[in-house]
């Protein structure tokens, strides 16, 4: 794995232009432990190094919109299983939590049930 990160390293330096010495001054490692690095003859590499060739090289590239609905989507399904089982234990607090719940949803403007009128029924109940 630290070859594949090492080559990676290598070719967006490279792209970018950094020769190895430039390159290992900013990151403040000698030029022959980049180069070792990057050639995959180290075994090692230190979490700080690793966060600042993340901050120059952006080496890792993550989609956050995907983490934030996997995210959503184990929230939502915690969430109801966990309500599944407190209508198994109280069903009148379950049941409580659910209507609660459905109506704070059917006063959301992004809901399909939304209606502007209703709002004032649901405020007053």
């Amino acid at each position: 794995m630290i070859n594949e990160i090492g080559k990676h390293i290598r070719t967006l330096r490279t792209q970018k232009g950094i020769g190895l010495n430039t390159f290992a001054k900013q990151l403040g490692v000698s030029p022959a432990y980049l180069s070792n690095l990057e050639t995959g003859k180290t075994d090692t590499i230190q979490l700080s190094l690793l966060q600042k060739l993340q901050d120059e090289l952006r080496l890792i590239t993550i989609d956050n919109s995907s983490l934030i609905q996997d995210e959503t989507k184990y929230r939502i399904a915690r969430a109801s299983t966990l309500l599944h089982n407190l209508i198994q234990q109280d069903k009148a607090l379950g049941y409580y939590l659910l209507e609660t719940l459905e109506k704070g949803i059917d006063l959301s403007p992004a809901s399909p049930t939304f209606h502007n009128n209703d709002q004032d029924y649901y405020l007053q109940n």
